[in-house]
């Protein structure tokens, strides 16, 4: 502040000093909050001022997105245009209504590819393929862009969709600022020197500071624990709570205590049957210690609706009545464009029975629609306990007091998966809400076997490093070759993340190689002999060992094969003698085991020690021969052990104990001797005539070329790695570029008229979908017989591994369909010819769903056959419109599937489809 009594020049002087690291625009726009600015956003929105880019990697909820925001000023300010993409569809809706309440909705406008409201605003929030798609179609809107902020921009380690992020960061003009938001990782520098490289100036900004602390706890019953103690010690390591691992070893302990059964005289004790406390009991648990609103994670969409239900039945209301009263009043104004019919069948009352008591299931399967409520009342403090899947995890901007974690694993599709750091980190990251709460708390539901130090390593580990999943595709091949040449397409893919990580990777790989190369030469020197070339006499000792080795791998392959087929030859009542192992011994067969395995028979024996044991080729060093046939009673049952006796003691009686000393010592092992091979033989004598097999220090020689070897043949390995890592990403390229020339979409440089459809096709299944559309497979369908077609090109069962064969619609939609497989399998041997793999079979599992939707059937009917949730199945006809429109603008001119396309669309558009929030 001025002093009272300053000079004008004083003044001056002080505002300059104000304002030397605050420009104008900043000082604006920090009087729009009413909270300072932390460091970091500082630091972000300076260098944003200064004309940077900018890349900030901070914790979920530690307000990275006042930065995106700080550039959505800067652009108004400036006269300039500023694109905010995000990752997912819910996301941008959230920042479209976050941006609108403070600038009105003239000045900012939404593209999500479902929705498209005012494109041609100053401030457009959009998904990022939106955003990739406009690049490539070089759109009018793209004209004045100053700034786009790319949130969540971490997603270009997905898989699926990473690809997009980098196509954009590469494309978007050179005048444009990237302002890239990134949760934590460990390698954001290396990030950071990439944006660099492909942008331009661009400030790297990481912060690891939560702004609302974090308290790690366990519950163990219905007691609380601290996951770690106060050492006093900042700087210190986290110390696990010694109580905690008490109580868990006590818990354990307790739930074994008289719980057994009883089997003849013996009292065997049962597994522990452990039962978590009740999901009411843990609500009302936190909310006796303050702790709600919490968000509950449970990793199944099932299980979060049973929890709501469980909680209803338990009588337990969260809410006074003046919320409930307000949480009806929101909810029927949010829904009243739902029919009645469609609201039943979507269970409305119960949903909105947990409302009013201020509970809620959050996942996937859920009617955007509802999710969206429970957003918006859980941002309103009127929910107080939601019970979700991880997905509400990702952006969305929903975060709570108390997170509780019910497992440290989940099914990921194949097998329950213990969860990853990053992923407890993400999940946790939503404990703690900025502005309200003084700190934050993750809740971990103790169960036995789960071990706190365990906890403490998802809680203490904080290296989640950024991986690249680039790769080119048919569409980005032909618009890239279209837009700018083949070489330039290739050179500008060279620039990506993937690549750039891989060239680092090379450098390492490249520096080891030189040192191996130097140490080889002093190998060599090591083992200098004065008596002749002693690396050529070591030459010839390794290819003598080399061929010995490759003889004896030959006679061992021999005798395994001379094992299974004498293994085939046995029957039941054939006595034998296993040679070796822990079954080694006397044993009658039971069953041959032909055609059991893979790898040759497998026969069930009886011991006899009276054991039953399942043999293999592996149990028999040589071939095996039966000693003797005992009769097998027909009546006889492996699992009696009166029968397992009696036909033991026939065995040892038929067979000596001198016969079966004799069938294990066996003859000898090895085969013909070594010394009949010609090529050994030769090396022998050339190894005898060499110099320096007379030499005294022949061996010290030896040991120094042996290690010369072995190292020689490291770096060989580390020299092709090399290689597969340098220009990885180009090479694709032209393997892509192969696929698209053998099926005439390119000519050289040139973009054939398939070539230029084939690039308005954004989809996994492009080439598939330009090539359904090229062979005129779709063109005598009917609208809701192309929806269904259609839909195999987007839709991916949640159960791949599902056997049954899918219901697909009968008549021309059927042959179009096996059509559509057919055609699918060429090319998928086009692919291999050229060594990609890009394109998977088509899903035929919606196309009945989406025919009877398109054909006009009601939504309890459709859902009901489809077995399907309401949330799974608008996702995917708005994935399948979003199909349809591109076909319709792909499509020929004068092709009657546009037509179709459109009356395809507009039939599937209606009901909980058609419905949306954003206005």
């Amino acid at each position: 502040m001025n002093s009272p009594g300053a000079t004008p020049a004083e003044r001056f002087a002080a505002h300059r000093a104000r304002t030397r690291d605050h420009g104008p625009a900043l000082l604006d726009f920090q009087g729009l909050y009413d909270f300072g600015l932390d460091a970091f956003q500082m630091e972000a929105c300076r260098a944003l001022e200064s004309g940077q880019g900018v890349l900030v990697a901070a914790p979920t909820g530690s307000g990275k997105t006042v930065v995106g925001e700080f550039a959505v000023h800067l652009a108004l300010a400036g006269g300039q245009k500023c694109f905010y993409t995000t990752p997912i569809k819910a996301l941008s809706n959230q920042k479209y209504a976050d941006l609108v309440r403070r600038y009105g909705p003239d000045k900012v406008g939404l593209l999500t590819g479902d929705n498209s409201v005012n494109g041609e605003a100053p401030i457009v929030v959009m998904t990022t393929e939106v955003l990739r798609n406009m690049l490539y179609a070089r759109s009018h809107t793209l004209t004045g862009l100053g700034f786009v902020v790319m949130d969540e921009v971490h997603y270009l380690a997905d898989r699926f969709r990473g690809a997009v992020w980098e196509e954009v960061i590469i494309h978007v003009p050179d005048s444009v600022r990237i302002v890239a938001l990134s949760a934590t990782v460990s390698n954001a520098e290396e990030f950071g020197e990439w944006l660099q490289e492909v942008r331009g100036e661009t400030a790297v900004i990481v912060d690891e500071h939560r702004p609302v602390p974090l308290f790690q706890h366990m519950l163990v019953g219905n007691r609380l624990y601290d996951l770690f103690v106060d050492t006093g010690d900042p700087s210190a390591r986290p110390k696990i709570n010694p109580q905690l691992r008490n109580v868990a070893v006590d818990e354990v302990r307790r739930a074994k205590i008289n719980q057994g059964r009883r089997t003849g005289r013996k009292r065997v004790a049962r597994p522990p049957r452990f039962r978590p406390p009740p999901r009411p009991d843990v609500i009302e648990r936190l909310d006796r210690a303050g702790l709600l609103p919490a968000i509950t994670f449970i990793f199944s969409r099932a299980a979060c609706d049973a929890a709501v239900l469980q909680c209803l039945h338990a009588g337990l209301r969260l809410t006074s009545r003046e919320e409930a009263e307000e949480i009806r009043a929101h909810v029927e104004l949010r829904t009243v464009d739902l029919a009645d019919a469609d609201l039943r069948v979507l269970g409305y009352d119960d949903w909105l029975a947990g409302l009013e008591r201020g509970i809620a299931a959050h996942h996937a399967g859920m009617l955007p629609t509802f999710k969206e409520v429970v957003e918006e009342l859980f941002a309103r403090g009127l929910i107080k306990a939601v019970f979700a899947t991880e997905t509400l995890a990702l952006g969305i901007n929903m975060p709570a007091r108390t997170v509780v974690i019910e497992k440290l694993d989940k099914w990921n599709g194949e097998a329950h998966a213990d969860l990853t750091p990053g992923e407890y980190t993400q999940l946790t990251g939503r404990a703690g809400r900025r502005g309200i709460d003084v700190e934050g708390h993750a809740v971990v539901l103790w169960s036995p076997g789960m071990d706190p130090f365990s906890v403490a390593g998802l809680a203490g580990t904080r290296t989640y490093p950024l991986n690249s999943s680039f790769r080119p595709s048919y569409n980005m091949a032909v618009n890239l070759v279209g837009a700018v040449g083949r070489e330039r397409a290739r050179t500008l893919l060279e620039e990506s993340f993937a690549q750039f990580q891989a060239d680092r990777a090379v450098v390492g790989l490249a520096r080891q190689v030189h040192k191996n190369e130097e140490a080889l030469a002093g190998y060599s020197e090591a083992a200098t002999c004065h008596l002749g070339d002693f690396m050529e006499y070591a030459a010839l000792r390794r290819a003598l060992s080399d061929r010995e080795a490759e003889l004896a791998r030959e006679r061992s392959t021999a005798r395994r094969s001379e094992a299974i087929r004498s293994l085939e030859r046995l029957r039941p009542g054939d006595v034998i003698v296993v040679p070796s192992g822990r079954r080694a011994g006397l044993a009658v067969v039971l069953d041959p085991g032909l055609g059991r395995r893979s790898d040759g028979p497998a026969p069930l024996v009886l011991t006899a020690q009276r054991s039953v044991q399942r043999l293999s080729a592996l149990d028999f060093s040589r071939p095996v021969e039966p000693v003797e046939r005992i009769r097998i009673p027909r009546s006889f049952s492996p699992r009696s052990p009166q029968q397992r006796r009696d036909l033991a003691a026939t065995l040892r009686t038929k067979v000596p104990d001198e016969d079966v000393k004799v069938q294990r010592g066996g003859g000898r092992r090895g085969g013909g001797p070594v010394g009949d091979d010609a090529e050994i033989t030769r090396l022998r004598r050339e190894l005898r005539q060499h110099p320096c097999h007379g030499c005294t220090e022949r061996e010290d020689h030896a040991r120094w070329a042996e290690r010369y070897f072995r190292l020689e043949r490291e770096t060989d390995s580390l020299r092709h790695r090399v290689e597969g890592r340098s220009q990885v990403i180009a090479r694709t390229f032209d393997r892509v570029c192969g696929v698209l020339e053998q099926l005439g979409y390119l000519e050289g440089d040139t973009v054939t008229e398939e070539g230029r459809r084939l690039g308005r096709i954004y989809n996994e299944l492009d080439l598939l979908t330009a090539e359904s559309l090229r062979a005129g497979i779709w063109e005598h369908l009917e609208p809701a017989e192309l929806a269904a077609c259609v839909s195999a090109l987007v839709y991916e069962s949640r159960q791949p591994d599902d056997a049954s064969a899918p219901r697909t619609p009968p008549g021309a939609a059927r042959d179009a369909l096996g059509n559509m497989v057919r055609l699918w399998g060429e090319l998928d041997s086009i692919e291999k010819d050229n060594r990609v793999s890009f394109l998977r079979e088509p899903d035929l599992g919606f196309a009945w769903t989406a025919y009877r939707w398109a054909d006009g059937g009601r939504l309890d009917e459709v859902l009901l056959e489809a077995g399907m949730t309401a949330g799974d199945f608008v996702r995917a006809v708005k994935q399948l419109l979003d199909l349809l429109g591109q076909v319709a603008v792909a499509a020929p001119d004068g092709s009657r599937i546009r037509r179709i396309a459109g009356k395809a669309m507009d039939a599937m558009r209606r009901g909980v489809v058609a419905y949306t929030s954003v206005s």
